[in-house]
């Protein structure tokens, strides 16, 4: 484990990088396909992370301030039920080791995890908000609809 922290830290602190493509999103394809047929229903919580190092570029800081803007301004009665949370998590802090490790973190990101009632968890990278952080209100609606998707169990 702490190797794997020591890891996430020397990544981080590399800069800010993904090992995705452009316009890509990372699914947890293990548990997506269990959780294709899921309703609003069968949606227990979403999870929106933003994962970053202490030390954070422009860019970095900007998809996290935007992220939480976003879930504050489209999704109060889904924050205060707690069906959604969102968090800005310092990967190098030790405490959080667990959830980096959960959610497979190598870089600053942004992450969205699904839980389901039949306990699924679907977790995925969302790279698209990095290309949307000079379009406030295109990042804000793109990330909105994602998220009004994963509330009702579409994984789409």
């Amino acid at each position: 484990m702490l190797a794997a922290f020591a890891l996430v830290c020397v990544l981080l602190a590399s800069g800010c990088t993904s090992q995705n493509q452009p316009g890509a999103t990372a699914n947890n394809t293990d548990n997506a396909a269990s959780a294709m047929s899921n309703s609003a229903s069968d949606v227990q919580k979403v999870e929106v992370f933003h994962f970053h190092g202490t030390h954070q570029c422009y860019s970095c800081i900007t998809v996290g301030s935007l992220a939480e803007k976003t879930v504050n301004t489209s999704f109060k009665d889904e924050l205060d039920s707690g069906r959604l949370v969102f968090g800005h998590i310092n990967a190098e802090l030790e405490e959080n080791g667990d959830l980096v490790a959960k959610y497979g973190v190598t870089s600053a990101s942004l992450w969205i995890g699904t839980y389901y009632v039949n306990g699924t968890f679907v977790k995925e990278e969302n790279v698209n908000v990095w290309y949307k952080i000079n379009d406030e209100a295109g990042y804000m609606e793109y990330l909105k609809g994602i998220l009004q998707k994963r509330l009702r169990g579409e994984l789409d």
